[in-house]
């Protein structure tokens, strides 16, 4: 499995959004996430948004996937109860041939490994019940399910990991 440190962060930048949108349209990736347009025009509105930060995550200094992360409000409770410093990520690998090789527990890892360091106490995501390799993926990064819930997207599994 590769190490946390094989990765790196960058913030997305309007050049990296042809990419994005090329990703959006994996099979893979298409099968979780709307329609690529939309998403792609969402990631460009949330530049303005300081609540939400959105990364191309490089390995060994190339781009192979998509990570975004924001702060929830404390009067928000989505997430259930929890510590006030809690971060919401969503993500997805790109490039088919980057998918079921050990990426995804890894660079979750790193990340949350980072926000931790930066006094987050609790790091959530909500994947779909049926998203059996995402589910494996956090929870080998981790992760443990919490509660299932049904949002206007439909059911979610509410999954988190606390800082130590």
């Amino acid at each position: 499995m590769p190490t946390a440190e094989a990765y790196t962060f960058r913030p997305v930048t309007t050049a990296d959004l042809p990419m994005l949108e090329r990703w959006l349209n994996a099979p893979h990736v298409r099968r979780w996430w709307g329609e690529p347009a939309d998403e792609v025009a969402g990631i460009a509105a949330d530049f303005d948004d300081p609540a939400m930060t959105s990364f191309v995550v490089l390995h060994a200094g190339t781009p192979f996937a998509y990570l975004q992360a924001y702060r929830i409000d404390p009067q928000d409770l989505s997430f259930g109860d929890r510590p006030d410093r809690t971060v919401g990520i969503d993500q997805f690998i790109g490039p088919s041939d980057m998918v079921g090789i050990g990426h995804g527990p890894a660079m979750i890892d790193a990340f949350v490994k980072t926000v931790f360091s930066q006094g987050v106490k609790r790091v959530v995501l909500d994947p779909h019940p049926d998203n059996s390799h995402a589910i494996r993926a956090y929870e080998k990064a981790g992760f443990h399910v919490f509660d299932q819930r049904m949002t206007e997207d439909g059911p979610v599994l509410m999954m988190a990991r606390d800082r130590c």
